[in-house]
């Protein structure tokens, strides 16, 4: 099911999507903060065929992903994250490098927290970069805060209450 809100939806990840894809997430700056490099499209389609498979092997955990995408011309622009497990999610969004600065992330990201309180859960978690102050403001945006937890040079932000600021 496709989630709208002012400029963006999400729509549920597939496969296919790994075309428009490749492309938003080419970009070697987008990886500054969340190390990696930017994925061929076979290494894109063939990790969309396993998150599109919507559970972790052992069923513990529910994989939630969505395409960010511009309702204007339907572009693709990102994506959101949720993995979640008795009630509690850990979240994540990422938006390419030419559509970042626009208040993209902001709205798909709130989208997602909607969409995951409706589902139940109440307990939000995001792990950021201390150095990634667009993320921070995204994440700050929908609630959660930052705790003095850390795990691989990342900020752990919770929120546990379940309601949208």
């Amino acid at each position: 099911m496709a989630v709208t809100i002012d400029r963006v939806i999400l729509v549920p990840l597939a496969v296919a999507d790994a075309d428009d894809m490749v492309e938003v997430l080419a970009g070697q700056d987008l990886y500054a903060f969340i190390g990696g490099t930017p994925p061929t499209l076979t290494e894109l389609r063939n990790r969309y065929a396993k998150l599109v498979a919507g559970r972790s092997p052992d069923g513990r955990q529910e994989w939630l992903n969505w395409i960010i995408r511009r309702r204007s011309d339907n572009q693709a622009i990102g994506t959101v994250q949720a993995t979640v497990a008795d009630g509690e999610a850990e979240i994540a969004w990422v938006v390419g490098l030419p559509w970042q600065g626009h208040g993209y992330a902001r709205e798909a990201a709130r989208l997602l927290v909607e969409e995951l309180t409706t589902r139940g859960v109440r307990h939000l978690r995001a792990h950021i970069h201390p150095d990634h102050h667009a993320s921070m403001a995204v994440a700050s945006h929908v609630g959660l805060a930052p705790t003095d937890h850390f795990h691989d040079g990342e900020r752990l932000w919770e929120r546990v209450d379940g309601g949208l600021v």
